[in-house]
């Protein structure tokens, strides 16, 4: 038996209805989903990430003449409390071997005067390749790299910033960096934030980058530091 016009049209029209209806639920369900997944996302990932694209500048330096390029601009010491630094005397372009100065400071910021070479009575084959600065009216020199038979490997861009660490972290809150600067550090700062202001740690046991306990010797003022997330999560004092 055939429908009535009017009929088909009213079965025709609830049809259309209800896969309008069905299709708009599939459509909430996916984005309720979707809001759910960006719910989980940890809020600081964004803000660590922000530390992957930062991409210091390099001199890649191979000789006397590349590594002087490190004194077209200021310096800043990558390594804390690792860096051993000679007194120099600038008048007859000798360093003093014998004698060691001190250790360069974290984030200390250096004006490159010359790159010398000098030969130390531990190593008389080798020539130390040497950056020459001064510090209270003083002249010292710190070795970066060595040359031997004519071939140089300097190691300069492990050892300095050649731009400013500020500069290129300038997404770290302001509290962090006047932690950092006064060579502190607090809860939730991270390994590196850590080692920019103290140094770097010696891992105690296993234990993944961010998710780990590092001792500190900073500068004979030593800590054993407790980090999860990327977060420092237990500050002590070390042995």
């Amino acid at each position: 038996m055939a429908l009535d016009p009017e009929v088909l049209k009213k079965l025709q029209i609830f049809m259309a209805a209800a896969i309008l209806i069905a299709g708009g639920r599939a459509a909430y369900v996916v984005y309720e989903r979707h809001e759910a997944a960006l719910d989980r996302t940890p809020k600081q990932e964004t803000a660590l990430k922000a530390d992957y694209y930062v991409t210091p500048k390099k001199l890649y330096p191979y000789d006397l003449k590349s590594a002087r390029q490190l004194m077209e601009q200021p310096v800043w010491v990558k390594v804390g409390y690792q860096i051993t630094y000679y007194p120099y005397d600038a008048a007859r372009k000798k360093t003093d071997f014998a004698h060691e100065a001190g250790t360069l400071l974290p984030l200390q910021k250096l004006a490159i005067e010359d790159v010398v070479t000098g030969v130390s009575a531990q190593a008389p084959g080798v020539k130390q390749v040497l950056a020459v600065f001064s510090l209270e009216g003083k002249s010292y020199a710190v070795p970066i790299g060595a040359e031997k038979d004519g071939e140089f490997k300097i190691r300069s861009d492990d050892m300095f910033f050649v731009q400013d660490p500020h500069e290129l972290y300038r997404h770290w809150p302001a509290e962090v960096w006047q932690k950092v600067d006064a060579h502190e550090v607090q809860a939730g700062m991270s390994e590196l934030q850590c080692s920019f202001a103290i140094g770097l740690g010696i891992p105690e046991g296993s234990g993944d980058y961010g998710s780990r306990t590092l001792h500190y010797a900073n500068g004979g003022k030593p800590l054993v530091i407790s980090f999860e997330d990327d977060k420092a999560v237990e500050i002590k004092a070390g042995a």
